[in-house]
């Protein structure tokens, strides 16, 4: 059976993937640093898993630990610290990648690996899960409605509490400034253009935030005009010191924070084509995205190169997942 690895597996998110993909009976190797190795073992022993222990900057190492793995699924963030290093090892050993960053310098960097990877068959999937596999399928749906759309503002409603994880990774601040992109070229916007989106119950300010979707929503549907924006429930953005944070939500303050989106596509008479995407909490929709991406390029659906999922998986791919549904609006005339 072709095997799974899931790097940063003994993570939040990681842990969650690992028992997604062990439900769906993927054959699994466990994998991460040598300070998880504790808890990769007990994760592994109750899962049936593998486990392998390696630094992402040692590429001999991950190449001894990927020799029998066919798809490499990197849970282990930052990703700005760890996404390059293991898509070059996974194109060296003809290895398909996939991992679900929120981080937009790991996308450039994907793109900028594109052309090495189809020369070798290999897939660069970032963004398995996440606000990437969201916000694309949403924008996949309503640009097939359109006849030549130009323009795209989507938001991104953001509930409950963080993962230390992505915490530590936002304050990192990996883009600090505000990127939109124009005639599809990420350029300077100001975060002061906020826009209000109702999400379903109701207007909510939306502030503009740089999000890998930019990049993914362009390189799916063609469109060359994007703007990203988030609403932000109250407490969902931890302050001070994160390390005091618990490893993320509970399974309750998942199943109580819901994640929403809303997006306009502007079509090429003025038209303005509106819809919702309603969805589990986001942490919960990663894990069993993630999984189910991984489970199909196990199955053959890879394509060689970088690729969304929307892009390979189609627009139907983010309903496929948990309890998620969009739902068109009524559109705009010119």
């Amino acid at each position: 059976m072709k095997k799974l690895m899931i790097y940063g597996a003994a993570g939040y998110t990681g842990g969650m993937v690992a028992e997604h993909a062990r439900a769906a009976g993927l054959s699994l190797v466990l994998a991460g640093r040598d300070q998880s190795r504790a808890a990769l073992e007990a994760k592994a022993a109750r899962l049936g898993a593998e486990t392998r222990i390696f630094d992402v900057n040692n590429a001999e190492a991950v190449g001894t630990a990927l020799e029998d793995v066919a798809v490499l699924l990197n849970a282990a963030g930052p990703f700005a610290s760890t996404a390059e290093p293991l898509m070059v090892s996974a194109i060296h050993c003809g290895v398909h990648y996939l991992d679900f960053s929120a981080e937009l310098v790991t996308y450039c960097r994907a793109l900028a690996l594109d052309a090495q990877a189809r020369a070798v068959g290999v897939m660069l999937l970032p963004g398995s899960g996440g606000s990437v596999a969201m916000l694309g399928s949403l924008a996949g749906h309503v640009v097939a409605r359109a006849v030549a759309p130009r323009q795209i503002n989507v938001a991104l409603h953001v509930a409950g509490g963080m993962s230390k994880g992505s915490a530590i990774s936002a304050q990192q601040k990996v883009v600090s400034q505000t990127l939109r992109l124009v005639d599809g070229q990420l350029a300077s916007g100001s975060p002061e253009d906020v826009r209000d989106f109702d999400f379903g119950r109701g207007l909510k300010s939306s502030f503009p935030v740089t999000l890998p979707d930019l990049l993914t929503i362009h390189h799916a549907t063609g469109v060359a005009d994007i703007d990203t924006f988030v609403h932000v429930s109250s407490n969902a953005f931890p302050t001070g010191d994160v390390s005091n944070l618990a490893a993320g939500p509970s399974a309750k303050e998942r199943d109580e924070n819901r994640y929403q989106a809303a997006i306009e596509v502007t079509d090429a008479d003025g038209t303005v084509l509106r819809a919702l995407l309603d969805t589990v909490n986001g942490y919960t929709f990663t894990a069993i995205a993630a999984a189910e991406a991984a489970r199909r390029v196990l199955n053959g659906e890879g394509k060689p190169g970088f690729q969304t999922p929307a892009g390979l998986f189609g627009h139907g791919f983010a309903a496929s997942i948990a309890d998620t549904r969009i739902t068109d609006l009524e559109s705009s005339p010119a």
